[in-house]
């Protein structure tokens, strides 16, 4: 990776991006490498190693199980676009070509109101081309006999293009190829953003450094402190970081097959993670805003909630070792949980990217 720069080398730019990791990368260089545009870019990262930015805590995971026809199709594009890394980056031999371990996500449902929810996605689902499947609990023990199905009446899966890929590797290939791409990327802070007198366009943005960078466009890029950097513009999105757990763990006894994304009735998620570990994840008892900062762990949370669950639903999983925990932060849109992307409708030249809202 290209050392990042603390100073803008211009005052101004054509397209000024707020947030440089996973979403802003990717719109950084889906705008470089378009013929039809030939301007300049600057993309403002507050942290050029990335430690705390929801793209290093992701579980990685994509899924086209959604109850509304885009997202499923988002989410179709964007396997296509994993499954075709490198015809999408110029054919280069040192782009890795990438798979997506596709066991799929396996939603179980408890009750008669969520299954008919399932059953409703489902056909909104197949109608976009996705190839989920309804399972009765005789047929899904019938496939994956490690599960405890005597709550269940209903599980939902989809096993095409539906699991584990790089993400990782997919964003250093489009903040690399970004920055070949004459992007540039510097290591500072938007402290504030000017609109111009009519309140109808931002004029520019003030860095941590000091430096007013003037812009034709700004993309607010910023993750989880979206709504902390659209309020500097006067602007209010309902976006709010939220605490999600992670926790890898080892089977004393593990699984005789793959194990799918599960999602158990009580909100907790359970995956395969290769080299017989496994993932978990989930928020806690409440699930309030958080500050940006704030990664503690919730310890107790392990043994009093999550452990129970997973040995309930997986009984192989009563006898596990915990090897690792960590905390990250859902951009999470409040109003509805889907993306916010697109131009403002009063300040045209503002930009949204953002409250993906934990979305695969």
């Amino acid at each position: 990776m290209k050392k990042f720069g603390k100073n803008p080398k211009r005052s101004a730019y054509d397209v000024v991006i707020i947030g440089g990791a996973i979403m802003g990368s990717s719109a950084a260089w889906f705008l470089s490498q378009n013929t039809d545009f030939n301007g300049s870019i600057l993309v403002v990262e507050k942290d050029q190693k990335y430690e705390f930015c929801s793209t290093a805590h992701t579980t990685s995971c994509m899924r086209q199980q959604f109850s509304t026809k885009l997202n499923v199709q988002i989410s179709q594009f964007a396997a296509n676009f994993v499954l075709n890394l490198q015809e999408y980056m110029g054919d280069e031999i040192r782009i890795p070509k990438l798979t997506i371990n596709s066991f799929g996500y396996m939603y179980l449902a408890d009750d008669l109101s969520f299954a008919e929810t399932l059953k409703d996605n489902q056909k909104i689902q197949i109608e976009a081309g996705a190839a989920t499947e309804l399972l009765s609990p005789t047929e899904i023990k019938l496939s994956y006999p490690f599960y405890n199905v005597e709550d269940i009446v209903l599980g939902s899966i989809n096993l095409v293009n539906e699991g584990y890929w790089d993400s990782m590797t997919v964003f250093d290939c489009w903040r690399n190829k970004a920055q070949e791409n004459g992007v540039e990327y510097i290591e500072n802070q938007v402290v504030d953003i000017i609109k111009n007198k009519s309140g109808d366009r931002i004029k520019s943005i003030k860095l941590r450094s000091g430096e007013f960078i003037a812009g034709e466009n700004f993309v607010n890029a910023s993750g989880p402190r979206a709504a902390f950097t659209s309020k500097m513009a006067g602007i209010y999105i309902p976006v709010e970081p939220r605490k999600r757990y992670s926790w890898i763990f080892k089977a004393e006894e593990p699984l005789d097959r793959q194990l799918p994304l599960t999602i158990d009735p009580s909100g907790i998620h359970v995956r395969e993670n290769g080299g017989g570990t496994y993932q978990a994840g989930g928020h806690g008892v409440e699930d309030p805003a958080v500050d940006f900062d704030d990664f503690e762990m919730d310890h107790d949370l392990w043994e009093e909630k999550v452990w129970p669950i997973l040995a309930h639903r997986i009984p192989n999983f009563e006898s596990i070792k915990l090897m690792h925990d960590w905390a990250g932060h859902y951009s999470m849109n409040t109003l509805d949980q889907n993306a916010i992307v697109g131009p403002h409708n009063e300040v045209q030249n503002f930009f949204f990217l953002n409250g993906f809202s934990g979305h695969g």
